[in-house]
C-alpha cells in the first residue's frame, strides 16, 4: 500500500549542497525564494513529504523551515501550512523589474475580435460534457493528422448546408486557425515549386508577413468596388483572396471576376486560397456562398471558429482539393495537434444545432450595432460616409482627404483604439492610391460599453474634422 505522502502534498524541485544537509536545504529553499521559482504566497509541501522525496529525516526540514521562517523567508500559520513571504523575491542582477502593461483604451473598435462576452459558456459547457462522455478512448491519442472524424463530418455537412462548400469529411483538415493554415499551406506551395502568391493589395499585413517568412513572394492585387482584380494573376502560382467579404474594403468579389479566378486555376494548376473569416455574418443581403463550390478541385476554403466564437478556440478548417490533403496531412507532421477535446465539443454543438442558434443570435445583435453606428454617424457625424456593412464585423468610415490621423489621434484621447485603413491593411508594393478611412470593428466592445463607444468615436470625429476646417 502506497504511504499517504506519495499521493498528498505539492512537488518540489531541490538539489540542497554542501556536508551539512540542513544548511544545504536551508541555502536551496532562501535562493528558490529569492530567484522567484517560489513566487510570493506559494505553499510548500509538509515537512513529512519533502523530507519523503529528498530521502532525508523531517526533523531537518522542520529546522530548516523554522530557520527561514525566524530570517523572514517564509511563513507559517496553523491550518494553513508554510508559504514563501510576500515580497522575498529579488531580481538577478542586470535584470529589469517588471514593468506594469499599458492601461487598456476604455474602448476597442479595432477589427478582427468578436464580442468575447457573448461566448456561449453554458451551451459549450454542456456540449464538453456530452462530448466527453462518449468519447472513445482512442479520442486521447495521438489521432490522424486531418483532426478528429467526428468534426470533420459536422463541418462537412454545415459548410455544405450554409456556405455552399462542397466538401467530403476525408478532405478536410482541422487546423489551430488560420495562421496554422496558412503556414501549413505555405510548405505545400513550396514543395510544389511555388514561388509567388498574389494577395489583396488591402488586407492584414500578418498574412502577408507570414508568406515572406514562408520564403513566398507576394504580388498585390488592386482592389475596387468589385473586390480584387484578378488581371495580374498571370505570374502568381497561388492567390490569397477573401472573396465573400473582402478583407478590409467590404466588398464582395464579382460573379465575372470569381469565374476569372477559378478558370485562371484550372488552366494554370495554380492554388486558390479562399479566405473565408466572417461568412457568417450577411445582413442586408443575399449569402454569397463559398468560391470553393466553383472548383473544388483548385480552391481551398479555409473557415476559422475566430469570429462565431472566440479567436481562443484555436480552431480552424480547410477544406482541400484531394490531391492536397495527403501533403498538408504530412506538413502537420504526421499527428492531430489540434486540441481533441475542443474538436469533440465543437462537432457536438454543430450537431446539436447549437451552433446554428447561436450564430443567429450574434448575427441579430452585431446587426443592431451596426445600425446603430450608421445611425449615429448620420445624426453627428454626416461628413463621414459608411461602406462594407452588408456583412461582417466592421465597417470602413470615409473620411475627408488628409484627415485620417487627426481622427486617430483625437480618439486615443477619448480613450478610444482606431485603427487608420492607410497605415496598417495596404501591400507595400501597391500602386492604387489609398483613401483616408478607417476601418471601425463593432463586433468587439461588449454590449454595456456599446453605447461609449459610438459616444467616444462620434465625440473624436468631430473634434478632429473641426480642427480641420478652422485651420483651413
Amino acid at each position: 500500500m502506497a504511504r499517504s505522502w506519495a499521493t498528498f502534498g505539492v512537488d518540489l524541485h531541490l538539489e540542497p549542497t554542501g556536508p551539512r544537509l540542513r544548511r544545504g536545504l536551508t541555502d536551496a529553499l532562501r535562493e528558490a525564494v529569492r530567484g522567484g521559482r517560489l513566487p510570493s504566497g506559494a505553499r510548500l509541501p509538509s515537512s513529512r513529504s519533502l523530507a519523503a522525496d529528498l530521502g532525508i529525516a523531517r526533523n531537518t526540514v522542520a529546522e530548516a523551515y523554522a530557520d527561514l521562517v525566524a530570517e523572514g523567508w517564509l511563513t507559517a500559520r496553523q491550518g494553513s501550512g508554510t508559504r514563501v513571504a510576500e515580497g522575498r523575491q529579488v531580481p538577478p542582477p542586470g535584470v529589469r523589474p517588471h514593468r506594469p502593461e499599458r492601461p487598456r483604451p476604455a474602448y476597442d473598435l479595432r477589427p478582427g475580435t468578436p464580442d468575447l462576452g457573448s461566448f456561449p459558456r453554458a451551451e459549450w459547457l454542456r456540449a464538453a460534457r456530452r462530448a466527453l462522455t462518449a468519447a472513445p478512448s482512442d479520442a486521447l491519442g495521438y489521432g490522424d493528422p486531418r483532426g478528429r472524424t467526428e468534426l470533420r463530418t459536422a463541418l462537412a455537412g454545415y459548410l455544405a448546408r450554409t456556405r455552399g462548400v462542397r466538401a467530403d469529411p476525408g478532405h478536410l483538415v482541422i487546423c489551430g486557425g488560420f495562421a496554422h493554415g496558412l503556414k501549413l499551406l505555405t510548405t505545400v506551395l513550396r514543395a510544389r515549386g511555388t514561388r509567388t502568391i498574389a494577395v489583396e493589395s488591402y488586407g492584414l499585413d500578418e498574412h502577408r508577413l507570414l508568406l515572406t517568412a514562408a520564403g513566398l513572394a507576394t504580388t498585390p492585387l488592386p482592389v475596387d468596388g468589385q473586390g480584387a482584380d484578378p488581371g495580374p494573376l498571370k505570374d502568381a502560382g497561388a492567390v490569397l483572396l477573401t472573396p465573400a467579404h473582402q478583407f478590409p474594403m467590404g466588398v464582395p468579389l464579382r460573379h465575372d471576376r470569381r469565374a476569372a479566378v477559378v478558370d485562371w486555376a484550372r488552366h494554370t494548376g495554380g492554388l486558390v486560397l479562399e479566405d473565408d473569416y466572417d461568412g457568417e455574418f450577411r445582413y442586408d443581403r443575399q449569402p454569397v456562398g463559398a468560391l470553393q463550390g466553383l472548383g473544388p478541385d483548385h480552391v481551398v476554403y479555409l473557415g476559422t471558429a475566430s469570429k462565431s466564437l472566440a479567436p481562443g478556440l484555436r480552431l480552424g478548417w480547410m477544406v482541400l482539393p484531394p490531391d492536397v490533403v495527403g501533403e498538408v496531412a504530412a506538413a502537420k507532421g504526421g499527428v492531430d495537434t489540434c486540441g481533441a477535446l475542443d474538436q469533440l465539443t465543437l462537432a457536438e454543438f454543430i450537431t446539436s444545432g447549437a451552433y446554428d442558434r447561436h450564430v443567429r443570435a450574434a448575427r441579430l445583435r452585431y446587426r443592431r450595432r451596426r445600425d446603430a453606428l450608421v445611425a449615429a454617424l448620420a445624426a453627428r457625424a454626416p461628413a463621414i460616409r459608411v461602406t462594407g456593412i452588408a456583412a461582417g464585423l466592421h465597417a470602413v468610415l470615409r473620411l475627408p482627404p488628409g484627415t485620417q490621423d487627426a481622427v486617430v489621434r483625437a480618439a486615443a484621447r477619448q480613450g478610444l483604439a482606431l485603427d487608420g485603413l492607410t497605415r496598417r491593411y495596404r501591400h507595400p508594393d501597391a500602386v492604387d492610391e489609398p483613401p483616408d478611412a478607417l476601418v471601425v470593428g463593432y463586433g468587439t466592445p461588449p454590449d454595456h460599453a456599446w453605447t461609449g463607444a459610438l459616444d467616444a468615436l462620434c465625440t473624436a470625429l468631430r473634434e478632429a474634422l473641426s480642427d480641420r476646417e478652422n485651420a483651413s
